[in-house]
């Protein structure tokens, strides 16, 4: 987690222009909507391919459940990548660590994420990543990671590692396990991502500027 939510600003700025390459005028809005695509696509893949190749003749079960288990790690950074991506765009300023751990652990975590947070902080409201920075202070953030964090473990972890054991079964049915797992994964994690910030702002912010040729 900590590597995940440790991106560098440059890396979120690379993946924005990405995903702006074809059409440099689209408005926030569209590029959210390519982002959302991007990442599941993403994550849809890499999860079919490590499940295809965990499960091929002659890859003993260990060689299967590492290559499986480096494939969740992975799957957090895009995950990260994603999130703080969406929240450059909106032109949410997450420099604290803890800041960062709070939107990405809230947004995974889905609906019950977000109503712990709320809970919590008391006093986010709607659309509670646009509100993380100013109205949040850093007592209450550590306060509500204490809590997000757990959940994440039990929710998060249990969940992966069934898909772990699953990949590795054998004929190509593992990577339908991986795949359609993490395709489900993602498709909550932007379902949760446009709770947390709401619309996408009708300009870029100044930060992220317009895209460069």
């Amino acid at each position: 987690m900590d590597k995940a939510i440790g991106l560098q600003a440059p890396l979120v700025r690379k993946n924005i222009a990405r995903a702006r390459q074809r059409n440099p005028e689209s408005t926030p809005a569209e590029v959210v909507s390519t982002l959302e695509k991007m990442y599941v696509s993403a994550l849809t893949s890499t999860g079919a391919a490590v499940g295809g190749a965990a499960a091929a003749p002659g890859v003993g079960t260990g060689v299967a459940l590492a290559l499986s288990a480096g494939e969740m790690l992975s799957s957090l950074e895009m995950s990260a990548l994603f999130v703080l991506s969406v929240a450059e765009i909106h032109g949410v300023p997450l420099d604290e660590i803890e800041r960062r751990r709070t939107l990405l652990l809230g947004i995974l975590l889905g609906e019950s994420g977000s109503k712990t947070i709320n809970k919590v902080a008391e006093r986010t409201g709607q659309h509670w990543a646009r509100h993380l920075v100013n109205a949040v202070p850093a007592e209450a953030l550590k306060r509500i990671n204490k809590v997000l964090a757990p959940n994440f473990i039990t929710k998060y972890g249990t969940r992966q590692g069934v898909v772990v054991l699953g990949r590795v079964v054998p004929f190509g049915i593992g990577a339908l396990i991986g795949g359609g797992a993490n395709a489900a994964m993602a498709v909550i994690a932007v379902k949760a991502a446009r709770r947390a910030f709401g619309p996408a702002p009708e300009a870029w912010p100044e930060e992220v500027g317009p895209a460069r040729p």
